[in-house]
């Protein structure tokens, strides 16, 4: 790819009023909806294209639409964000989906970034912040404090400690930059912050990040994250 083309093509995904963030909000209380479709009305570069009120009306809006990224409740009846959030990434495997909870629950968590999240806007956010969040996760980064992503390591740790050892299949190379952003990103890091550490530019990071997914054939960096620590490409303690 020439210069020019990649600038292209980052000019389509920069978004903008011509080309906003598109968002499907999931929540199964109409007043929370509707107070987060005003805040991000006023958000130039972001679109509310739907919203559904349960998992089961997200799936199908989802594969409908197809939008960029998805505010999913965790709890809702008839079907809960969790198994929402696996149908969706099976159906629309580009859509970035962000959990919409009152705490930040390990097992929810857990199961959440199991089941293909980017992470979680807790409901008490400040209004100031929910854009900034949106426009994060539609870059790439997860919404998931340091500490967060510490527990949910250890999980996955002690998960993969219990298995059965099982044959090894070879694991795509990554570059020694490559393993060291990927450390970074499992402690939790943005892209600033990794960027900072490294003493590189935050766009030598996305580039960084972007060719440890498509290496690993995965949408996420949390899904980077989990593979790792699965393939013992990372050691966690």
């Amino acid at each position: 790819m020439t210069v020019d083309e990649q600038r292209s093509e980052e000019a389509l995904r920069t978004p903008s009023e011509a080309n906003p963030i598109r968002v499907l909000i999931v929540d199964d209380h109409a007043l929370f909806r509707r107070g987060l479709e005003m805040v991000l009305a006023q958000e130039v570069d972001i679109e509310v294209v739907g919203e559904a009120a349960d998992g089961s009306e997200a799936v199908t809006m989802a594969a409908e639409m197809a939008p960029d990224i998805v505010l999913m409740d965790v709890r809702m009846p008839r079907r809960g964000g969790i198994d929402a959030t696996s149908a969706i990434k099976e159906k629309v495997p580009s859509a970035k989906i962000v959990m919409l909870t009152i705490s930040d629950e390990e097992a929810d968590l857990f199961d959440a970034i199991k089941a293909g999240a980017m992470g979680y806007l807790l409901k008490e956010i400040s209004i100031d912040e929910v854009a900034a969040d949106i426009r994060a996760v539609y870059n790439g980064q997860s919404l998931i404090s340091p500490s967060m992503a510490s527990k949910l390591l250890s999980e996955f740790a002690a998960m993969i400690k219990t298995k059965d050892d099982r044959p090894q299949l070879p694991t795509p190379r990554l570059t020694d930059r490559e393993m060291e952003v990927l450390r970074l990103v499992a402690k939790g890091l943005n892209n600033r912050d990794i960027a900072k550490q490294l003493y590189i530019s935050e766009n030598t990071v996305k580039n960084h990040i972007r060719n440890i997914l498509e290496k690993l054939q995965l949408h996420s960096r949390m899904e980077a994250v989990v593979y790792a620590v699965r393939e013992k490409l990372l050691e966690i303690t």
